[in-house]
């Protein structure tokens, strides 16, 4: 094992006593973050009865028990006998508290927790006024906005489903998400503007062939197709609504998580997801009552939905700006609206770190940062720390399918820039080498169960995909897959060292190499390619390369022009590809796959 890595803060006693996690380990009698944790894992019904508590979770039917364990871990049962709609857990903050702040082109807007909760009654109203069931799937597909939050939260009260399409992809990209998921209408936006550049958002779903579409701000695009509805005219009276409550298991929610074979993912979310995300938030995050989140997100990735339970559960508000967050104008927002946790994904701090763009603001009412989507650079986090005075970054790894963390931080453990202290309150974890025992370097497993975890694929073999062939643990348990590769630095610290799989992050977007792949083969010469995942020298976000062979007198830069450009037009606008490295032929292995891990280690050596 390594030495034990140099933290760059430590907490004060103040920030320990104020601490969420110090008052409920106070309350248990247990001395320390560590003896919280143990119980935790050792006595999950408890754990999980007390988080129902703390957190005031909203019942129609009070659960049976808390856990309803089976020996397989894919089959637990959680709250069963429970009838709840989870919308209900997001409103038992002061009617008259600020809910969200939100800027959109210099104007900036806040909504009490009251002018939400009717927004979001006029959205439900809305569903069923428009035809919608119980059960129906409604994609949202636009930035994170006021209407996107109160589009989401209406769906869910309606007892519909919302299918969560990231507003960056192409136009294919959507179509792939509105057919795995059989999404009947969808919510969008007219156009949006990013850095000063106009995305016409509704023509793009309907190149996709989105069915219904109910659009906000229709002026900048008319709906032009019989059926299709201008936002205001779809909302529904200013009434109360009531909630259509259902069993836990109910989905509420459909995300996507690229897999290996290049179609994503469906996972669906639950009415009991939600409450895992705000456990994490209220304990890993430190989130308080009167707290303002901001994470640049959409609902297209988890974090969009993460954020709104996170912050809305715990009784904080939402700070929402719609452009980009990379300049100075975003930081203005967050120092004038008094963000208190700020989000971000490694990739845009290396960006404020090289313009300087965020220097000199008063970002003194931030407690903490939180950090995820992609491995973190040491030096970039540290910066980052010293924008706000010298306040914690909570390094946060997990995923769609788990419906937050399973690795991360606390307040009360001193931070280690680019390290996570511990694994998540609920969960355990043990990395194993290749030949599945313990080791301080190897392939993180999760020894389940825990609310958030997934228990259904649409459109893959969920048993299969995480837990068919995983070895067993070290108190011979069953384990779960999740295919991150990481390393025990000692002290309790962990490093991500990147993913096990053809799977890789890029700009905090998870996206397989057999998609990239699919993309960046239609290039003009192009024989074969394989895209790799590169972390740079010094740490952080990984980068894209492609190995090429070629046919011969292919000029190379205009074959990366042509592919960055694929990646633009049919994937997402923000892929970029790093490097083009042309190569007579592809490593392989006896059954012909392709070995990434000997490109990477050739491309480390070069």
């Amino acid at each position: 094992m390594s030495s034990p890595p140099t933290p760059s803060w430590s907490p004060d006693q103040a920030t320990v006593e104020n601490a969420n996690v110090t008052e409920v380990a106070r309350e248990l009698g247990l001395a320390s973050y560590q003896e919280l944790h143990r119980w935790s894992v050792e006595s999950r019904s408890a754990f999980w009865e007390m988080v129902l508590t703390r957190l005031g979770i909203v019942f129609d039917r009070p659960p049976d028990s808390i856990l309803s364990r089976d020996s397989v871990p894919q089959e637990t049962e959680w709250l069963p006998g429970a009838l709840l709609n989870i919308v209900q857990s997001c409103f038992q903050a002061d009617p008259a508290a600020a809910a969200i702040h939100f800027e959109r082109e210099g104007n900036r807007t806040t909504l009490t927790y009251a002018e939400l909760a009717q927004l979001v009654d006029r959205v439900a109203h809305g569903v069923g006024g428009a035809g919608f069931e119980p059960g129906a799937r409604i994609a949202i597909a636009m930035p994170m906005t006021v209407e996107a939050v109160a589009a989401y939260l209406g769906i869910i009260k309606a007892g519909c489903v919302v299918v969560s399409i990231a507003d960056s992809f192409a136009a294919g990209e959507i179509r792939t998400r509105l057919e795995l998921a059989d999404a009947t209408a969808v919510v969008t936006q007219g156009q949006f503007t990013r850095a000063g550049k106009t995305h016409p958002m509704y023509d793009k779903v309907v190149a996709a062939g989105a069915g219904k579409a109910i659009v906000v701000d229709p002026s900048t695009s008319t709906p032009s197709r019989p059926g299709d509805l201008a936002w205001d005219d779809f909302l529904g009276p200013a009434e109360p609504f009531d909630p259509v409550p259902g069993p836990p298991s109910t989905a509420t929610n459909i995300l996507f998580s690229s897999g290996t074979t290049g179609e994503p993912k469906a996972i669906p979310w639950t009415q009991v997801t939600p409450i895992k995300a705000a456990m994490d938030a209220h304990f890993h995050q430190d989130v308080h009552e009167g707290d303002v989140l901001a994470w640049p997100t959409n609902l297209g990735w988890m974090m969009g939905p993460w954020l709104i339970y996170g912050a809305l559960i715990n009784r904080a508000a939402l700070a929402l700006y719609d452009d980009v967050p990379t300049g100075r104008g975003f930081g203005e927002f967050v120092q004038s609206v008094g963000v208190t946790m700020l989000g971000v994904v490694p990739t845009m701090v290396r960006a404020w770190r090289e313009s300087g763009c965020m220097e000199d603001l008063d970002w003194s009412r931030i407690r903490t940062f939180s950090s995820t989507g992609e491995a973190s650079n040491g030096a970039d986090m540290s910066y980052l720390m010293g924008l706000a005075g010298g306040r914690p970054v909570i390094e946060y790894c997990g995923g769609t399918e788990i419906g937050g963390g399973y690795i991360t931080g606390t307040v009360v453990q001193p931070a280690v820039p680019a390290a996570f202290a511990t694994p998540a309150l609920g969960l355990d974890v043990c990395i194993l080498d290749e030949d599945g025992r313990p080791a301080e370097e190897g392939e993180l497993y999760l020894i389940p169960p825990s609310i958030g975890l997934s228990q259904e694929l649409l459109n893959k073999d969920h048993t299969e995909v995480y837990y068919t062939g995983t070895p067993p643990g070290p108190n011979n348990e069953p384990l779960r897959r999740h295919g991150d590769q990481m390393v025990n630095l000692g002290a309790g610290y962990y490093q991500a060292q990147g993913r096990v799989d053809d799977t890789m992050n890029l700009g905090g977007i998870k996206v397989s190499a057999a998609e990239l792949e699919r993309a960046l083969a239609k290039a003009p010469g192009v024989r074969e390619l394989a895209a790799v995942a590169v972390p740079p020298p010094e740490g952080g976000p990984s980068r894209l390369v492609a190995f090429v062979v070629m046919d011969a007198g292919i000029d190379e830069a205009e074959t990366m022009a042509a592919m960055n450009q694929l990646l633009k037009t049919e994937l997402n606008p923000l892929f970029k590809l790093f490097d083009l490295v042309t190569v007579d032929s592809l490593p392989r292995t006896a059954s012909n796959k392709v070995m990434r891990r000997e490109l990477r280690a050739v491309y480390g050596r070069n």
